[in-house]
């Protein structure tokens, strides 16, 4: 198992302290051939980010980094058109984009922090273990605000 990042998180939910193992820019490509592609994408935080869908590594939370090799910038191509009229033109196909995982920011780092405390609080309440010191294992894929899946296990 890879430790990708160190929180250390006080009782009340603020981070203390955090490292973050340098991870290198994971990115996927995928070519569309016909209209209208199956991914849904919205615009959230002044990026493109998939809501729905998963193929060819694309997954939800991808961020939209160009479209047929114009890079991405907010929702806007940088030769000026928007994403959205680009992708939902059936003259535009075949598209070919590409995704990337972005790093998780500062503010981020704070909101995914103060959700650990009370994350073990109620694991520690709800375990069938006596004296049990709460979280065992918490696993997620890239957290962007939400935690896609986690699990809760008592120590034993």
């Amino acid at each position: 198992m890879v430790i990708y990042g160190v929180y250390i998180v006080s009782k009340s939910g603020g981070l203390i302290f955090n490292h973050d193992h340098n991870v290198p820019k994971v990115e996927s490509e995928c070519v569309f051939n016909k209209h209208p592609i199956d991914l849904k994408l919205v615009n959230e935080n002044k990026k493109v980010v998939v809501s729905f869908g998963h193929r060819d590594g694309v997954a939800i939370g991808h961020v939209l980094t160009s479209l047929n090799g114009i890079a991405v910038t907010g929702s806007q191509l940088d030769d000026g058109r928007d994403v959205f009229e680009a992708i939902e033109n059936p003259a535009n196909f075949p598209l070919t984009l590409k995704f990337a995982r972005l790093r998780v920011t500062t503010n981020e780092k704070i909101f995914l922090a103060s959700m650990f405390y009370p994350l073990f609080a109620l694991a520690s309440q709800l375990s069938p273990e006596t004296k049990s010191s709460g979280i065992e294992v918490l696993e997620a894929t890239h957290s962007s605000s939400n935690v896609s899946k986690h699990s809760l296990v008592s120590n034993s």
